[in-house]
């Protein structure tokens, strides 16, 4: 299977866990519902516009490695202490599907990071071989 695939795969998976994530977060009551949750929204819809329309491209690969970063960076917000470690959410029922989503979107957001970063690495070597050859 090509890089390029594997990125779109693991990027796809990464925005679906995100928005488990942020839906949950919403009906759990960390984030409030409403209008404030349309920044995240448009992160979203940014992240995928990268991935589906953009892939291969030098802008696609900076838009899915700065959606692999968010996506990184959330389940790590919530390990130091936003809801996760400080009991309120280990004690509660029905939080194992919340914490599988946190685990899945940080496998898959550091999959799709490497991924990403080769994706762009590829892109400046064939580059500087291009203008050897020129």
């Amino acid at each position: 299977m090509k890089d390029n695939l594997k990125l779109t795969i693991t990027s796809l998976l990464s925005i679906l866990f995100m928005t488990f994530h942020l839906s949950n977060d919403v009906v759990r009551g960390f984030e409030p519902g409403g209008f404030k949750n349309v920044s995240g929204v448009l992160m979203m819809v940014v992240w995928l516009y990268g991935t589906l329309v953009l892939a291969g491209r030098r802008s696609g690969y900076i838009i899915m490695l700065l959606g692999s970063i968010l996506g990184f960076v959330v389940p790590l917000a919530h390990m130091r202490g936003a809801g996760l470690v400080g009991g309120r959410i280990a004690n509660s029922s029905g939080m194992f599907f919340w914490v599988w989503t946190l685990i899945a979107l940080h496998v898959t957001a550091i999959f799709s990071l490497i991924l990403s970063m080769r994706g762009l690495w590829s892109k400046s070597t064939s580059r500087k071989a291009e203008s050897r050859i020129l």
